[in-house]
């Protein structure tokens, strides 16, 4: 349910997102989902990897700035309307959501989201029966 994902944090100039992806490659650590967001003096890479234990300590090994938070990951209908019904669902309980990326498989949305209120947010999705994705399948994507 509750997921770690890795913030690395990177100068804008080329070449560090390269870097890091070799880093994963050689300790055989695969990224599965990501997004960057930049302004312009650094980048944040957030990604969910196949070990973000291994992947954590890799990266500060090699002067990387990285960070772990907890995320959490559901399954949607990859149609028109289905992230957004679930969108209602957390908006009308007052949970916000600070950032999220999502990816689609086919007939399926995965979306990781992170939530300002974890606790709130997972009581929410459970009640209105969403699929909720185990850390160990959203690390396995």
């Amino acid at each position: 349910m509750v997921a770690k994902q890795l913030s690395i944090f990177l100068e804008n100039k080329s070449g560090r997102l390269t870097e890091v992806t070799e880093v994963l490659a050689k300790e055989n650590i695969n990224l599965s989902a990501l997004c960057i967001a930049e302004n312009a003096d650094f980048g944040i890479l957030r990604g969910i990897v196949s070990d973000p234990d291994r992947a954590y300590k890799a990266l500060k090994e090699n002067h990387f700035a990285v960070n772990v938070t907890d995320v959490v990951g559901i399954s949607c209908p990859n149609v028109p309307g289905a992230l957004a019904k679930v969108l209602r669902f957390l908006s009308d309980e007052g949970v916000f959501i600070e950032y999220m990326y999502s990816f689609a498989n086919n007939n399926t949305a995965n979306v990781v989201i992170r939530p300002n209120d974890m606790e709130n947010c997972i009581r929410v999705l459970t009640e209105k029966k969403v699929d909720l994705l185990a850390a160990s399948d959203l690390y396995r994507l």
